[in-house]
């Protein structure tokens, strides 16, 4: 009798990469887990260097398949941080260190790239989106403009998880996800743009020769290559999906593969998302009109500052993450007037790069700790849900699936939910963007071995939930959260009127 077949989630991070051993049913099997190093720079540059990514995979792979036969993992599929550059040469050899989602050295590229191609709403108007600092497009310029012999050898253009997939197969490709968070894709008709990039290489067609083919949700990238699958210990015809940015696989991983379900993610940055049928289109810029890795579209809203700035407080203050809950179980709803705008690595949405955190409505009653961590966690909670409502446009949400590290605090979500009016429901597994890789991997296996399979079937048979960390808003505190969101709100608007939605 055959062995029963298993399958490979693996989630390259900012902070490390993951791997889950996934069975046909959705239970874990095995788990690995390797930390990257950062390149850290004052000028705002964060960058890694691809081989971390690929010596974690290894580490990471190894571990989730210890006391696992090998031999049975059908299919792979890698989620990856966004917007990182890899460029590499006419070898394929990594010219330089990668830059990553939240390298802030390239905003002044981001705005030439906007005022040279006509401002914000022709940018819009022609491309559908409006590129942020953060996105690959403005690294592209600051490579030509600061390393131009660099620039000259590049040959092939990469996302992270793009990169991963070329490790393990050999076969350079792209999907509509991650794509869409390069600023040079138009996600309303799901091709690259030629016009950005001649921009750039002053229309010598260098980049637009440089970017890879690609992708649809069916299509796998290929096979591993002979000696990486034995490097792996792993068959040789195990494929390989499209894979997507992390985001797109969170989705997944969350069952966001219809519309209703809101997931919030609460990571080293902060990211709301939720599927939609057709684009969603924001002439603000403020939400990410990104395709989904499913089909459909992801409309998000990302903020560079969580849970760093929560560890850092806590830390600051002597103190262990486990007292984020005392701290809000002992304040009320806008910490008696303490607001904490937190953009400690500058800001994504609103665009505020250059950004710095306060802190105002200091008084004798609220410089406490209790009160300071309640109000950075109100300064992450606030910023993000501003990005739900742009997400939303006056609609409802059903759900709200919470993921991340943030999401392990009970106090944490009842905050959110009370501050919604929408319940919080938290996945059984909670490494979602690793789960939604192994159900893609899944996916295309099923469709490659003649079974017709959608992924709404597969999210409801294999995202399950922890029912017993479910959440039910408290509505005696919305309007004590309304009110404490609208000071934030007023705060923000004075210290950087450029942050109004309408500005």
């Amino acid at each position: 009798m055959d062995q029963p077949r298993t399958y490979l989630g693996i989630d390259c991070g900012t902070q490390g990469t993951k791997a889950l051993l996934l069975d046909g049913n959705g239970n874990p099997l095995g788990r690995g887990y390797a930390r990257h190093e950062l390149i850290e720079k004052p000028n705002g540059a964060r960058e890694q260097r691809p081989e971390w990514w690929v010596h974690a995979l290894r580490e990471s792979v190894a571990a989730a398949l210890q006391g696992h036969p090998t031999s049975a993992v059908a299919a792979i599929g890698i989620s990856g941080q966004q917007h990182g550059l890899v460029v590499l040469d006419a070898q394929k050899q990594v010219i330089r260190p990668a830059k990553l989602w939240n390298d802030t050295e390239t905003a002044a590229q981001n705005q030439q790239l906007i005022d040279g191609l006509g401002g914000r709403k022709a940018w819009f108007d022609r491309f559908g989106i409006i590129p942020l600092t953060g996105y690959t497009v403005s690294k592209l310029l600051w490579l030509k403009q600061n390393e131009p012999e660099n620039f000259q050898r590049i040959r092939h253009v990469l996302l992270p998880h793009e990169y991963l997939n070329f490790y393990l197969t050999g076969q350079m490709h792209a999907e509509y996800g991650d794509a869409s968070g390069t600023g040079y894709f138009d996600v309303r008709t799901r091709t690259w743009i030629k016009e950005v990039l001649d921009f750039i290489d002053e229309g010598s067609g260098h980049l637009y020769a440089s970017l890879p083919d690609l992708l649809k949700p069916e299509d796998a990238v290929g096979t591993l290559l002979p000696e990486i699958a034995s490097g792996l210990h792993l068959p040789a015809d195990c494929i390989v999906s499209s894979g997507g940015g992390d985001n797109m696989m969170g989705a997944i991983g969350t069952g966001n593969v219809s519309a209703g379900t809101i997931t919030i993610s609460l990571g080293t940055s902060s990211t709301v998302y939720g599927y939609r049928a057709a684009p969603v289109l924001d002439p603000t810029g403020n939400v990410a009109p990104f395709c989904s890795s499913t089909g459909g579209w992801l409309p998000l809203v990302c903020t560079m500052n969580a849970t760093n700035v929560t560890t850092q407080t806590v830390e600051l203050l002597g103190k262990t993450v486990a007292e984020v809950d005392t701290a809000l179980a002992n304040t009320p709803p806008g910490a008696e007037g303490l607001v904490f705008h937190t953009f400690l690595n500058g800001e994504r949405t609103p665009d505020l790069p250059t950004a710095r955190g306060t802190l105002s409505g200091i008084a004798s009653t609220n410089f406490t700790s209790h009160h300071l961590v309640r109000a950075a966690i109100e300064g992450v909670s606030f910023a993000i849900l501003n990005g739900l409502d742009l997400i939303l446009q006056g609609n409802a949400a059903q759900r709200i699936v919470a993921i991340g590290g943030g999401a392990k605090s009970t106090a944490w979500r009842q905050l959110l939910a009370d501050a919604t009016g929408v319940p919080i429901v938290v996945p059984t597994e909670e490494e979602a963007g690793c789960l939604g890789a192994a159900i893609q991997a899944i996916y295309l296996h099923r469709l490659k071995s003649g079974t017709s399979v959608s992924f709404s079937e597969l999210t409801d048979q294999l995202v399950k939930l922890d029912e017993s960390r479910t959440l039910q808003p408290n509505a005696s505190l919305y309007e004590e959260y309304k009110k404490a969101r609208q000071t934030y709100r007023e705060q923000l608007f004075t210290l950087y009127p450029a942050a109004r939605p309408e500005a």
